[in-house]
């Protein structure tokens, strides 16, 4: 029997992750202990379960070394509702722009698509059964009823042999570009009001509205194998317990709920700017939604007291003792990620699942053209990337973006003409193609 995502061990979680991330053992083994956390406070009595609350996550380092990966890879991993927010986009209550409180709601609509998509397979059967007693009627409609009774039982005989000999081709695939009329309900887009989605209201005004105005429907032809997905889309929704499923949703979000706040750092007051006001506020409107405390979203009240959060930032020009001291106390887990070394980008550049060198020879050879990356190549590639990252700005692993795509452009541009369908790509033609601009370090501060 296979393991449920839930229960994945400390090690296990690290293992999963080091096949997409490379280096960062300090910060794999922190979010995997809080994830595996959670299991365990689902194995204690309730009353214990209530006082257990989450330990938060805050990473510090710089922009490029993981930081981010690691929680979208974590979600993926664990299959929980995940989020990933900007502290940066929301403002203090009274200024224009999102309250903080807005990032509940969308982790419980997060919860709802995926408790939603769950749901949808068990009915699927059930939907499946339905969509080929519609698509029979629409291709034998049933007879008319008689006045006299022997008539009527012998068209019924007939009408439901002609229907069993269609049933038997409608399976065997034989009707597939038979086309029949189907009705199609569209959905209306959500209204706005005051530059705000409905959506995103406390109240679900977008759902009264859909009730009170009249539902647009279009009649339109479609072949059988068309007509299945609309009317499986159709039936599955009518099979589903819509208050069922957010029930389910507020409870998983309250549970098993991520918040990962990116950018942290950039709600630090610093001296003299304007706008520091609100970034002060934006930390107090913080603090009890990363305490715990509720929140009214159009699906119900929705607890943040064992909702996982995971602040991360870079803290360039400010440290965490820069927080509001409660913030502080809220992410009781700190985190330092390390700055890559050229070792590391040799690493990311070979090791990963989906490593670039492997994305770009996959991008190349749909075109036709085999690409090799030697040894030296990678070596080079990843002394170039250190280097331009320690003369100019470092930003960590995304720089072997630029560089590969510099490396690789002249290649990219000719590939559909080429008559050679191999290259090699070895040390001298890096060095050959990234030399003279990583040299010029204006020039490369703008291209590199």
């Amino acid at each position: 029997m296979s393991q449920s995502p839930q229960e994945l061990t400390p090690r296990e979680i690290v293992a999963a992750l080091d096949q997409n991330i490379v280096g960062q053992a300090d910060a794999k083994r922190a979010v995997a202990v809080a994830v595996r956390n959670r299991w365990r406070r689902k194995q204690l009595p309730e009353d214990l379960q209530a006082e257990i609350a989450p330990k938060n996550i805050m990473m510090m380092g710089p922009t490029g070394v993981g930081k981010t990966e690691i929680a979208r890879r974590l979600a993926k991993l664990t299959g929980a509702p995940f989020l990933k927010v900007e502290a940066t986009k929301y403002t203090e209550v009274g200024y224009y722009g999102r309250d903080v409180e807005s990032m509940v709601r969308e982790l419980v609509e997060t919860s709802i698509a995926m408790v939603r998509e769950r749901e949808r397979k068990n009915v699927e059967k059930d939907a499946v059964v339905r969509v080929e007693e519609r698509l029979l009627d629409l291709l034998v409609p049933r007879p008319v009823s008689y006045e006299m009774a022997s008539e009527e039982e012998e068209a019924t005989d007939h009408y439901e042999r002609t229907r069993e000999r269609f049933r038997g081709m409608l399976r065997g695939g034989e009707l597939e570009q038979r086309k029949v009329e189907l009705t199609i309900e569209q959905k209306s887009a959500p209204m706005m009001i005051g530059g705000m989605g409905l959506e995103q209201m406390d109240v679900d005004l977008q759902g009264m509205f859909e009730k009170i105005l009249p539902k647009n429907s279009s009649r339109r032809e479609l072949t059988i194998a068309q007509a299945r997905g609309v009317l499986l889309e159709q039936e599955s929704e009518n099979l589903l317990d819509k208050d069922a499923i957010n029930q389910a949703a507020i409870e998983l979000a309250e549970n098993l709920g991520i918040i990962f706040l990116d950018e942290l750092d950039k709600i630090v007051a610093t001296d003299g700017k304007s706008a520091d006001v609100s970034r002060q506020g934006v930390q107090r409107d913080l603090l009890p939604i990363v305490e715990g405390t509720t929140v009214q979203t159009k699906h119900g009240y929705v607890s943040t007291d064992h909702v996982l959060f995971i602040a991360a930032g870079a803290f360039h020009k400010s440290s965490p003792s820069e927080l509001m001291p409660e913030l502080q106390g809220r992410f009781p887990i700190r985190v330092e990620l390390n700055d890559l070394t050229k070792d590391d980008f040799v690493r990311i550049l070979t090791e990963p699942n989906a490593s670039l060198t492997m994305q770009y020879k996959a991008l190349l050879e749909a075109e036709g053209l085999k690409i090799h990356f030697t040894e030296d190549a990678i070596e080079e590639l990843a002394e170039f990337a250190f280097q331009v990252n320690q003369t100019t700005q470092n930003i960590g692993a995304r720089r072997l973006y630029t560089i590969m795509e510099r490396l690789l452009e002249e290649l990219s541009f000719e590939a559909p003409d080429m008559t050679t369908k191999k290259v090699t790509i070895d040390a001298e033609y890096v060095r050959e193609r990234l030399t003279k601009i990583s040299q010029d370090e204006d020039l490369s501060r703008f291209i590199l």
